[in-house]
């Protein structure tokens, strides 16, 4: 297939402005946002066939819709500010979000989601690109990009991820699209407090001109999305789970039991399933550490990006707006996730996760208070794998009204080696696809990997 990546050709930018003035005071960056003023705008979007509407008057229904839901997101309207003293706000002026109109005519849905790499041409779809969060200073928080494809069209979004996560910039999107279709009482309505253990007196000092980001943005790189079936998951957590269980009998798991419920907090039994979730990243850490070829002795990491919004207490809301994660890091030598079984290593995750409870965000938080510093994305030591995103986001409940997306695709941000995004599937019963970012060689290792590409469904 012919190169597509010059095929979007900008026909407009235009700025749009809430549809009622904000009433809400500026918001101090917490030691969840400040960290990631060093990183790429987040650039999330979906695919959809051909709405039925003209192109002039689906970009008059967005542009609408859009100001309208600005006005529940008044902080997506605005810009970063730093005081005197150093401190980081979110000033709510209603400054205006980006929206922006582009045509890609020889680009149809299936160049889209077909072939076996994600095609270049999506990264076209993203407005901000290369842009780091600490320029929210000066550009807006927020751009809209809709491009009009030969058969489709792509909604994208690039949010300044010092302002939000993937939660908050989902919650976002949801209510945009219920806007769109009419819905006169959205579902969700953001939660703006700042009072909780990630608002802090502590500053972070930023070099001359801002931060930079912390990884190679040029390096060779291939994309491709991997999805796995809810059968293929389940039989995958059920082989984990069984081999687990066979493990934890005798004396030694009560007393197991008993130093997790003390670590834990708690009274009640701790459960000792490993989730689907983590079954499936135990394969993938698996498949990447045999590709890469590491020596037997070298520490490689696995990292997920947890929520924090439930873990804490008092809990957060659900609907908290602005960055509520910590970055779990699993740590075992490349000898250990290989001679070991798979079970042992999702066992890991299930460890690192299971114990991030209050008292270690609260460590995390009084760690990073000692140090303020920017979160340092990358691959630095060549056995880094870093997991974002969550197949729990509701990626597919955005009927702008004209059917729900057809994909869900990204842009180029945040991406490095080893750089892995969990979608839900399309049919939204407990499928998921894997956004797979590698050097080639190791993309190469991994899909002639029999025990990985053994759940992959048949594309």
């Amino acid at each position: 297939m012919p190169s597509l990546e010059n095929s979007v050709t900008l026909i407009s930018r235009s700025r749009v402005f809430p549809d009622q003035k904000s009433t809400l005071a500026d918001l101090k960056l917490s030691v969840s946002d400040l960290p990631m003023l060093s990183c790429h705008y987040i650039q999330k979007g979906c695919l959809f066939t051909r709405p039925h509407l003209p192109p002039h008057a689906l970009l008059s229904h967005l542009k609408h819709s859009l100001s309208l839901t600005l006005s529940h997101f008044p902080p997506l309207a605005g810009r970063l500010s730093t005081s005197q003293d150093g401190h980081v706000f979110l000033s709510c002026n209603d400054a205006g979000a980006d929206f922006v109109f582009a045509v890609a005519e020889s680009v149809r849905v299936r160049d889209v989601i077909g072939g076996t790499d994600v095609p270049d041409v999506v990264k076209s779809f993203f407005s901000y690109d290369g842009a780091v969060s600490y320029e929210g200073h000066n550009r807006p928080i927020l751009g809209v990009q809709v491009t009009e494809l030969n058969d489709g069209v792509f909604i994208g979004c690039s949010v300044n991820h010092a302002v939000t996560d993937g939660t908050s910039l989902w919650n976002f999107i949801n209510t945009f699209a219920e806007v769109s279709r009419g819905v006169e009482n959205v579902t969700r309505q953001p939660d703006f407090t700042r009072e909780n253990v990630l608002i802090s007196p502590a500053v972070l000092k930023m070099p001359h001109g801002g931060p930079k980001v912390t990884f190679n943005e040029n390096e060779p790189l291939r994309e491709r999305i991997f999805s796995f079936s809810r059968e293929q998951i389940l039989e995958l957590k059920e082989m984990v789970n069984k081999k687990r269980s066979s493990t934890l009998n005798g004396k030694e798991n009560g007393k197991l039991t008993e130093m997790l419920e003390s670590l834990l907090g708690r009274n009640d039994a701790v459960s000792v399933e490993i989730s689907s979730f983590q079954s499936l990243c135990a394969l993938l850490w698996r498949a990447i550490t045999r590709a890469r070829k590491l020596p037997s002795s070298q520490t490689t990491t696995f990292r997920m990006a947890v929520n924090v919004r439930h873990r804490l207490r008092p809990k957060l809301d659900p609907e908290y707006f602005g960055n509520a994660i910590q970055s779990v890091p699993t740590f075992a030598t490349a000898g250990e996730v290989l001679s070991r079984d798979l079970r042992w290593t999702a066992d890991q995750l299930n460890q690192s996760v299971a114990a991030h409870q209050d008292g270690k965000i609260r460590s995390v938080v009084a760690d990073w208070e000692a140090n303020p510093r920017c979160f340092p994305l990358g691959n630095f030591d060549g056995a880094m794998v870093t997991m974002g995103s969550s197949p729990r986001f509701p990626m597919y409940d955005n009927n702008f009204g004209w059917g729900k997306p057809v994909a869900v695709r990204s842009g180029r941000a945040n991406k490095f080696d080893g750089k892995i995004s969990a979608f839900p599937g399309r049919d939204e019963k407990g499928s998921v696809d894997l956004e797979v970012v590698l050097a080639p060689e190791t993309m190469a290792g991994i899909e002639s990997d029999g025990e990985f590409m053994r759940y992959v469904s048949k594309q």
